[in-house]
């Protein structure tokens, strides 16, 4: 641990949860941004008794375990939305506490500027995200066909034989292959490939 004047610094997520439990125990309102379920896996309630909001990155949606608590979470009260735009991970406690992560550590501040800046990040990316129920709606054949979609663009295969091996048209298919490149938040098949092994989809 790392400690500054209204910052402190944990490391990995034993630290975090036995240094900020007790501020999620008496909180009001979280906010929680994050790429995929992983990142929070210390503080991974499905809701708090007045409020929490979550904000994922559409590929929470192509991990099996990521879409279940999500949707676990949105049966028991949190409001969970979906968001295509680049994320900071962060979680607002209270609009009071900021905890950001890191490569492998946390940093929790309570400087009332950061703190106040991190909210109106946040409330913003909320404001263009669209809720669970209704991205899952527009979007969830895609997500579905993903482990199968991921599989034949990691062994190579061509878009003809990928297409005709999935019942697709070779026209539907590619447009199937950019849909999951945009929930993955990749800009190219490799960048495409490069995610899905960072989520454990390869």
């Amino acid at each position: 641990m790392e400690t500054r004047a209204g910052v402190v610094v944990l490391r990995g997520h034993r630290e975090l949860y036995e240094r900020t439990r007790h501020l999620f125990a008496r909180a009001r309102d979280i906010t929680c941004a994050a790429n995929d379920v992983r990142t929070w896996a210390s503080h991974n309630q499905p809701a708090s008794p007045l409020g929490m909001r979550k904000l994922y990155r559409p590929g929470v949606l192509l991990d099996p375990t990521g879409a279940q608590h999500a949707r676990f979470a949105a049966a028991t009260g949190a409001q969970i939305r979906i968001t295509n735009l680049e994320l900071t991970e962060a979680v607002v406690v209270d609009r009071r506490v900021a905890i950001l992560a890191g490569d492998g550590s946390f940093t929790v501040v309570w400087i009332p500027a950061v703190v106040t800046g991190m909210s109106a990040i946040f409330d913003a990316a909320w404001q263009e995200s669209t809720d669970l129920a209704d991205y899952e709606r527009d979007h969830g054949e895609v997500c579905s066909m993903a482990p199968r979609m991921l599989e034949l663009l990691g062994s190579g295969a061509a878009d003809g034989v990928a297409a005709r091996s999935m019942g697709l048209s070779l026209r539907t298919y590619r447009r199937r292959v950019t849909e999951l490149m945009t929930t993955l938040g990749a800009t190219s098949r490799f960048q495409a490939g490069a995610r899905a092994r960072e989520l454990g989809l390869l």
